[in-house]
Parts: C-alpha cells; structure tokens; sequence
C-alpha cells in the first residue's frame, strides 16, 4: 500500500458538496434514516496516480460545478454512468539551486534550474469492468548544467494500459497489462519515483486478489529506459526485468503485515567491486500501522544472487515511529527514522555486499540527493506540525554513517562517491532539512525545502564541501 512521505493537508469539501448537504439536512419531515449527509456524493480528491480516480459521480449534473467538467466527464453509454471518458492534465513547475552536486565532487561547484513536468491523460471506462488509461508526459530541465536521465525526457508516452476489475462472492480479481506504474508501502525500495523530474513507468503485467484482510499480488515487467534524442523514443526490453509475488494482510485491526520475493535481473550492471549480469534474489518484509497516536513503519530486505562471476550477499532494514499529539494545538507529531543498508567489507573478493535500493523515490531521505541507500547508517529525528489544514511544517535533522569504510559514500540513487571507498572514518556528515506543504485548493499545491548538509572528514578529504539545497515546487492538477 502506498503511502505518503510527507503528510498532506486535508483539503476541503467542495462548495456544492456542503450546499447539498446543508439543502438535505433542512428538508422538512425527512428523519436521519431517510437522509445521511455522509452518503451525499462528492467530487473526487486529485490523486498523485491519476488512473485511480472516479469522475463518475459527475452523472449527476448538480456536482458539474467546475470549469471544463464537461471534459472530466463525457458519457459513453448512455444507460450506463459507470461507462465515461474523463480528460485531465498535470503541470509541476519546480525550481532548484544545488551548492555542490555531490559534494562538488567530479561536478559543477553550483547549479540552479527549473524542472518542469507536464502530463495529460484520457481515462477511458468501458464499463464497470475494464478502464483503458493512456497518459503522455514532456519532463525538461531549464538551465540544468548536467542532466540525466531523471531529469528531462520530452514528449514520450508514460502510462498505456488496460486494467480489468471483476467482483465476486470470495473477492475481487484485477489485472492490468501496458506500461504503468506501481509503488509499494513507504516506497524505500520499490517507486513511481515522484521525487526527480521523470517518474518511473513499467511495461508489465500484473494481477492481483483481494479477499477479506488478504491481498496477493502478481507481476513480471521490464522497467522503461528513458532516452531523451527524440520524441517518443522511451524503450523496455529483455536486458532489465523485474517481476514480483507479493502477500498481504491487515492484522490486529488495520494494521497491515506484508511480505514478498522479487527477481531483478539487469545486462551491464556495475558495482565498486563487481559487474556484469546482475541477477538479484530480493526478499523483504514489513510490518506497519498506527493506534493511539503512534504511527509505525517497519520494513527489512534481504539481496542474494549473483554479478558476473561474483556472489551478492546484502541486506537493508528501515524504520519510521512517531507519535502524534492528537488533542493539542497544530497536532505535532514527534518522529524518529532509523535507517541501515550495507556495503561491500571485502574488496576484491568473490562477494559484492553492496546493497542495491532497487527503484527509490527520492523523497525518502529528502530532495537533495545527498542520501543514497546504499552502505548506509542514519538516524533521523523530526518534528511536523500542522497550523491550518493548508500547511504542513517539517523540520529533521539527518546523522549519517557507512556502514563499511570499505565501500563508498552513495549518493541517490546508489550513485558512489569519488575518493572515497576505502578511505577514511565511518562518519559521513549530518545534514538539516525543513520544508513546508501548502494546499491552495483541491487542484493546486506549493511546498518549498531546503538541504544544508555538513559533510564529514571522508568526504572532505575526498575533495567535497558542504553543501546547500533550496527548492520551490507548484503542482496544478486537473
């Protein structure tokens, strides 16, 4: 299940909702049995994965009270109102001034730009049953002095697919097969990638059953390569698959226990201490929930297979706690995060112990891409509080460890550091962040942060410096 890095500000019922429901409550003769305002129908909330949302209650005329409704909702069967195409687009405008990209090591010393990711999309609802998503996507990178491919990809094709949905007696069957996304729990390991500029997509088929508190989900896929020579030039194929079998099961209430085994096999991978066919065993398992103010999110991956001619042997575990103080003014919530991943402690050996994060979203750790997980101790105590439903504050602060002194510093996504494998202490620095949410209304939202991280005397002696992040984002969606 998916879940949000930064808490999102509530936002408010509709207008035309609350009208309704006050017109409802005031009817004359009609008792609490005849009239529930919780079953009055809404507008649905934006979601950051476009192809989950349901226009379908725009039916009923009374709820078309936006610009441009007559686009989120055109009927396709007329005796049928599940049976629609909704038109919809997503704009996010994001300036960022980097001190020193990896520590301004191998790098520019200071970079400023503006990423910029524009999507439009046409939702197609056959009927009850089968949804035909297709989603096309321009990510560019203003001003950026080196860019990658995370960064800008022009006019390509992010999302097609078909999904089917069918409902019975024991449970509910889905299946979707085309290139799409998917992300899994806090999204550590396994992302859309919202973070960077370019999110990341899958060509894929995947399955899954519901029944009860359980949930078993199936998918084999091969995550998309992104090229940026010429429209429409993205591209999967057979040289790097990842297929998944995954279980889960809500426990003690809503609680929720899942487990599962992927196989990540990529031609050409490299490592500090090894390269070649990469073919990865992965199993992981997490436990989270929350009850009476705390929040918990516990989660542990284990990596074995092999690269080249070597064996893999690595490992990672995360931890997220909190509590929330529920009763008093702006809800704060006190926060510990702990992380670990580990490193390769014999260099030159027939095992590479480096831990590889797989898919992560950049959000985990913070914006900057300072933080990879990879050889890796942190520790991060935070505090997030809530003024107004609009704005949510944060405030950490990150103390970073190797967890080898054999192997590197990473940065994100598990990209090493120059200079620094083998060398120096364990200490690799400590970094504040604060960064603030502010919803505007259901279809806009700005959130600023800023990064400065304090490096330690490896990554000093390496060349590096402190560093500073600063970024301003709005995202208007549609």
């Amino acid at each position: 299940m998916t879940q949000n890095i930064f808490p999102i500000p509530r936002r408010r019922t509709s207008r035309a909702a609350v009208a309704a429901i006050l017109l409802l409550s005031s009817t004359a003769g009609a008792s609490s049995a005849d009239i529930n305002p919780k079953e009055a129908p809404k507008r649905p909330a934006i979601k950051t994965n476009r192809w989950q949302e349901d226009w379908s209650v725009l039916s009923d005329p009374t709820l078309r009270t936006e610009p441009l409704d007559r686009l989120k909702y055109i009927q396709l069967n007329a005796a049928d109102p599940h049976s629609y195409v909704s038109f919809g687009l997503t704009v996010r405008e994001r300036f960022e001034s980097n001190g020193a990209p990896s520590f301004g090591i191998g790098g520019a010393e200071h970079d400023s730009y503006l990423l910029q990711r524009a999507q439009i999309h046409a939702d197609f609802h056959i009927n009850d049953n089968w949804q035909l998503f297709t989603q096309f996507e321009d990510d560019r990178a203003f001003g950026k002095t080196t860019i990658g491919g995370a960064d800008q990809d022009r006019v390509d094709l992010r999302l097609a697919f078909l999904a089917y949905t069918q409902d019975f007696e024991t449970g509910t069957f889905k299946a979707r097969i085309g290139r799409q996304d998917f992300a899994f729990d806090l999204q550590r390991f396994v992302s859309s990638r919202d973070g960077p500029n370019v999110r990341q997509s899958f060509d894929a088929v995947w399955a899954d059953w519901e029944t009860g508190p359980w949930r078993f989900i199936g998918f084999v896929s091969q995550p998309v390569q992104y090229r940026d020579e010429k429209a429409f030039d993205d591209t999967s194929s057979g040289d790097f698959r990842f297929s998944t079998v995954r279980v889960e099961r809500q426990v003690l209430g809503k609680n929720e226990l899942s487990a599962y085994y992927s196989l990540y096999q990529k031609d050409n991978a490299h490592y500090q201490d090894g390269g070649g066919y990469e073919q990865r065993h992965i199993l992981d398992a997490r436990f989270a929930g929350a009850g009476d103010g705390f929040d918990w999110d516990l989660e542990a991956m284990g990596q074995a297979g092999t690269i080249g001619s070597k064996d893999i042997r690595a490992w990672a575990g995360g931890a997220r706690t909190g509590y929330t103080f529920e009763d008093v003014d702006w809800t704060p919530r006190i926060g510990i995060q702990a992380d670990i991943a580990s490193g390769d402690s014999h260099s030159g050996d027939n095992t590479v112990g480096t831990f590889n994060p797989l898919f992560p979203n950049g959000y985990y750790f913070s914006l900057s891409g300072y933080t990879g997980y990879a050889n890796l101790i942190h520790l991060k105590p935070s505090v997030t509080v809530k003024p107004t439903d609009q704005l949510t504050l944060t405030g950490a602060v990150g103390l970073l460890w190797r967890q080898t002194t054999k192997d590197a510093v990473y940065v994100q996504p598990n990209v090493a550091v120059p200079g620094t494998a083998g060398r120096g202490g364990s200490w690799t620095g400590a970094y504040l962040q604060a960064r603030a949410d502010y919803a505007f209304n259901a279809n806009l939202t700005g959130a600023v942060e800023a990064v400065h991280y304090d490096v330690g005397e490896t990554i000093r002696q390496a060349g590096g410096h402190n560093s500073n992040y600063l970024g301003a984002e709005l995202k208007f969606s549609w």
